[in-house]
């Protein structure tokens, strides 16, 4: 009687070791999948300018009065675009992974992939768009920095706290 190996199959069989690796691996994508990407709903409040009301927005509003307003602006853009960049591209491989798997109705040599390569491109096309976008809210900032560093900096001298009293020791 043959001792059964770690992976079950008899020590002069060649086990099918990788036989079912696809379907733990599209498994472990799909349970995973939900709890790497929150929920992220987005809402445009249409009211007389006011920023308010029941539904809460992705962005601060947009408002530049000072410069801390455009660098909070500026990076909440960025880690937002970084975040849904993120979970787009995870979303395209799991479509591609999942659609992969649908049998090519012609019985074509890897048509499924095919298939499922031509829809997934556009899914990870976004996700660089959104990279691209988080970039670029970066870099606005920078640019506003760079433009407008003599005002900032006139702002910046005038602000500065008065110094502390120093310690006279020859009055006793």
């Amino acid at each position: 009687m043959a001792t059964p190996t770690r992976n079950g199959a008899a020590p002069g069989a060649k086990g099918n070791k990788f036989a079912n690796a696809g379907a733990a691996a599209g498994g472990f994508v799909g349970a995973m999948g939900g709890s790497f990407m929150p929920s992220i709903n987005i809402n445009v409040n249409r009211g007389n300018g006011r920023h308010g009301g029941g539904g809460q927005s992705l962005l601060p509003p947009p408002e530049f009065n000072s410069p801390a307003q455009v660098r909070n602006y500026c990076n909440t853009l960025r880690a937002a675009g970084v975040m849904m960049s993120m979970e787009v591209a995870m979303a395209a491989e799991i479509m591609h992974s999942v659609l992969s798997s649908v049998p090519d109705p012609e019985g074509r040599a890897f048509g499924s992939r095919i298939r499922a390569a031509k829809v997934s491109r556009k899914l990870k096309r976004s996700a660089n768009a959104l990279r691209s976008a988080a970039k670029n809210a970066a870099s606005a900032y920078s640019v506003f920095q760079q433009e407008y560093q003599e005002e900032i900096n006139r702002v910046r001298h005038r602000a500065r706290k008065p110094k502390a009293p120093t310690m006279n020791w020859a009055q006793q």
